[in-house]
């Protein structure tokens, strides 16, 4: 992704997790690690899908550490799918070997957000959790955890009007009981063909 990107190898329930990590520059202020987990490894999501990456460099022009990884079962990661519960099993694992005790921000996209969603909760009771960030979150299609009303303030969940793979409407009709927000992206679609700088705008916007 850019200069500073490292390809480096944790260890998870099921083997070997392939990592990227993705550094800023040194004159920045170090701020923590954000670990990001990407799209539905049955679908072609992997750790380099361009709205993870897009998260990715928000993160570092920030000032944030950006640990990108492949779930089990994608490129050099072993394993096999497990609908998300062995892949929420994965990223916490990820947290455990490249955050330490220092800040942490978790991300993901679509599926990601989903196991992302997951992380937090099982997270939540045991450190604090800097920022929060769900982009194009998959409610439709799996069980979204709610996210804790103190976190709420930290929480950035952004979806596309007419996002045709996730509809907006089942979004609101997780985030509703909660009282979450959602920003919404006119027009945008899944991916955020053509909106990507928007979306890196957003997130941007919300780790300043």
């Amino acid at each position: 992704m850019n200069a500073h990107t490292e390809r480096r190898q944790c260890h998870g329930p099921a083997g070997q997790i392939s990592v990227l990590l993705d550094s800023p520059a040194a004159d920045h202020v170090f701020k923590g690690v954000a670990v990001i987990a990407h799209p539905h490894p049955l679908f072609g999501g992997t750790m380099d899908n361009k709205v993870v990456q897009t998260i990715a460099r928000a993160f570092v022009q920030n000032g944030w550490q950006a640990v990108r990884f492949n779930f089990r079962g994608v490129g050099n990661s072993a394993g096999h799918y497990d609908e998300g519960r062995g892949e929420a099993e994965d990223m916490l694992a990820v947290v455990e070997q490249f955050v330490g005790t220092g800040p942490i921000a978790l991300a993901g996209f679509s599926f990601g957000a989903y196991v992302t969603s997951h992380a937090v909760a099982r997270l939540h009771s045991k450190r604090a959790i800097e920022k929060i960030v769900l982009v194009g979150a998959a409610t439709s299609r799996f069980e979204m955890a709610p996210v804790a009303h103190d976190l709420h303030e930290r929480t950035l969940v952004i979806h596309g009007e007419a996002d045709d793979t996730v509809p907006l409407a089942s979004v609101m009709d997780w985030a509703r009981p909660q009282v979450l927000p959602v920003t919404v992206v006119p027009a945008g679609g899944h991916f955020f063909h053509g909106q990507l700088p928007l979306l890196k705008g957003l997130v941007v916007r919300h780790l300043a």
